[in-house]
């Protein structure tokens, strides 16, 4: 998963990419390797290049609270580097896994009509659920996944007809 944010007067790149039990996290120019120990109360217990770290993240739309061992930052989502392909999928009707995930609930079956914005399905990757709603009205073609399913990135889940 590759997003850009602004923080202060910079923007930067922030790519996250899975290698078995940790996830390989670019920021810029710099890499580390990221451990999800446990997570208490949202808060996350992390091992970053094997050190010992806390976390915190609160969202509210592209706005991002990170508190990182005591200190917070305020992110902002920009240019969506990997969002124009999704919604490519999404006008030819494919819901697509942002990222490796497991499955935590279906909300629709094949036949039922659909609103635009309407929760179809929810994942969860990191030990955060990301709700996957239908990118315009129409109706369910097809569920290819089941609840406990493990999806891989850009794995196809739901096919939508307008």
């Amino acid at each position: 998963m590759k997003q850009s944010y602004q923080y202060q007067d910079k923007t930067f790149s922030l790519e996250l990419a899975p290698t078995g039990k940790t996830y390989r996290a670019t920021l810029g120019n710099k890499t580390v390797q990221v451990e999800l120990v446990r997570v208490d109360a949202g808060q996350l217990h992390l091992l970053i290049d094997g050190q010992p770290s806390n976390a915190w993240v609160t969202i509210d739309g592209a706005k991002r609270w990170v508190t990182l061992n005591g200190q917070t930052l305020l992110l902002s989502k920009t240019g969506h580097t990997r969002k124009s392909a999704r919604h490519e999928h999404h006008s030819a009707g494919q819901l697509l896994a942002p990222m490796p995930a497991q499955v935590r609930a279906v909300q629709t079956t094949p036949g039922a009509s659909v609103s635009r914005g309407q929760t179809l399905i929810i994942v969860e990757a990191m030990k955060m659920e990301i709700k996957l709603a239908a990118p315009f009205d129409g109706r369910v073609k097809a569920v290819l996944v089941t609840i406990g399913q493990i999806v891989d990135k850009e794995q196809l889940l739901i096919e939508i007809e307008p």
